[in-house]
């Protein structure tokens, strides 16, 4: 038998930094400008996009990432991007990624901000929102499979996913739910001689994002009610992105507090307004503060609100970021993150069946859900382009005289 040792094959080069920084920049900017359906399905498209057919990440480190945004506060889906900038291409990565996703959806929730401004009233949506939704609901449901396949390595780990849909449904808390999920699969593993050194290492993450909050905590002390100023207008939106967990519903629960109650600079039906656009438009939910920004400011409020709100998902994951390859590296940590992982596929789940109620909502759009999600299982069409069908379709169905209400 031959016992020579095979020569390790040399692993690929990297990436020239200017070449990932082109390609960050390519397709975050595509993705702001294009990709409705708020978090999950940014998210689902990243996975599609950047794991299974570019290959810049494994689905192993894609679901880390995920997981360590879902643990911070701010917009899941940006943090995501601000975590594959920065793994593809350090610091210059981290920035390039985050802005190209956040810019495109900002520069268009500011122009409707000037549409309603100027009309009174927001452009029709409704057509392409009617052919886009069944085929994010399908991007969605393969990417869960994608992800599931991957996540769930064991019976345990499948137990506590269910466990965590179930919670999920219930209306826990998100942030509850993982630290329950990673907790669960932590103790399932730990011996009493390493509950120090695993506590050292589950609280890394937290401890390392108290510089970048404890400012903002202040923050929510000091603004009492005040004449409106921009500076004001900017440190409401950085509490907002500092603190806030869930979606665009405790969103406006958030603004309505300091806006509509405590300020009295908006009425009740401007901030349902803002709170639509940013959930109906490509791109971040966050935007809404870029129209609630222009509705008390014009552009400069518009600016200055979006730099605030989406701030702290820089500092936070700039902080955090860097410690992801040491906690995976602990094996109680790994564990942890794995049932945080798993939890937040719950989460996502959760999202897509609340969404797909009202968006399957007759026998064209659930034909449009099905055929979207066998092509992409079958024959792996890039979800853009079924985007853009499935936009091109609701605007037909306008066209013919479909009632969306």
């Amino acid at each position: 038998m031959n016992t020579q040792a095979v020569p390790a094959i040399p692993p690929p080069s990297p990436t020239p930094p200017n070449h990932s920084l082109r390609e960050l920049a390519l397709f975050f900017l595509r993705l702001g400008t294009t990709a409705f359906g708020g978090p999950a399905a940014h998210i689902a498209i990243m996975e599609d996009e950047l794991v299974r057919r570019r290959q810049w990440l494994s689905r192993e480190k894609f679901l880390d990432l995920l997981g360590a945004s879902n643990l911070i506060p701010g917009p899941s889906s940006s943090e995501l991007a601000i975590h594959i900038g920065y793994l593809r291409a350090g610091w210059k990565g981290l920035l390039v990624a985050g802005s190209c996703f956040i810019f495109p959806a900002a520069l268009i929730v500011g122009i409707l901000a000037w549409a309603y401004v100027r009309y009174g009233s927001l452009p029709v949506t409704l057509a392409i929102l009617y052919g886009v939704k069944p085929v994010v609901i399908a991007v969605i449901v393969q990417a869960l499979w994608g992800l599931g396949r991957t996540a769930i390595k064991t019976a345990w780990l499948a137990i506590v996913g269910i466990a965590s849909l179930i919670l999920a449904f219930l209306g826990l808390h998100p942030l509850l739910l993982l630290l329950i999920a990673g907790l669960a699969v932590c103790f399932t593993r730990i011996r009493p001689s390493q509950f120090r050194s695993a506590h050292l290492s589950l609280s890394t993450l937290s401890l390392s994002s108290l510089p970048a909050t404890s400012l903002v905590v202040s923050v929510a002390n000091v603004t009492t009610a005040a004449a409106f100023s921009l500076p004001l207008l900017f440190l409401l939106f950085l509490k907002v992105g500092a603190l806030m967990f869930g979606s665009g519903y405790v969103l406006l629960a958030f603004l309505r507090a300091d806006f509509v109650v405590h300020h009295a600079w908006l009425t009740d039906p401007q901030l349902a307004d803002a709170v639509a656009v940013g959930q109906l438009t490509p791109g971040p939910v966050f935007t809404t503060a870029t129209f609630v920004g222009y509705l008390l400011a014009g552009i400069p409020g518009a600016v200055v609100a979006t730099l605030a709100i989406f701030l702290p998902a820089f500092l936070l994951v700039a902080v955090s970021g860097p410690l992801i390859p040491r906690i995976r590296g602990s094996k109680i940590a790994a564990a942890f993150l794995d049932g945080v992982n798993v939890a937040s596929l719950a989460l996502m789940a959760e999202v897509t069946w609340q969404l797909g109620r009202t968006s399957l909502v007759d026998g064209v759009t659930i034909v449009s859900a099905i055929i979207s999600l066998a092509i992409l299982l079958r024959f792996r069409w890039n979800s853009i382009w079924l985007l853009l069908i499935g936009a091109i379709v609701g605007m037909l169905a306008g066209i013919h005289g479909h009632h969306f209400w």
